[in-house]
């Protein structure tokens, strides 16, 4: 078991309660975490099916306006930095075009 100035060292705290606090809230982050990479990943799976329609009935690959739309969504959202992290889902899901 940790001792508390090995909780003090690793958390940035000065304080005790502060560790405690910053050790809570980086587990919660650390399960968000994982429900987040779980969702990408369905999210890959959702838009693999998404791709392998279009190809077969003819289409491309990638639908430019429904990208569009993502991105003005994460925008709306999130602001600037959502942009981007639409532009990386969308990689992710689709790779480089």
């Amino acid at each position: 078991m940790a001792d508390a100035a090995d909780v003090l060292d690793k958390t940035g705290a000065r304080t005790d309660d502060a560790a405690g606090v910053i050790t809570d809230a980086r587990d919660r982050v650390d399960a968000l975490d994982d429900r987040i990479i779980g969702l990408v990943q369905e999210r890959m799976a959702v838009s693999a099916v998404i791709q392998k329609a279009r190809i077969e009935s003819g289409g491309r690959r990638v639908n430019l306006s429904r990208e569009m739309e993502v991105l003005g969504r994460y925008r709306d959202a999130l602001g600037k930095p959502g942009t981007s992290l639409a532009m990386t889902l969308l990689e992710l899901c689709r790779g480089r075009i």
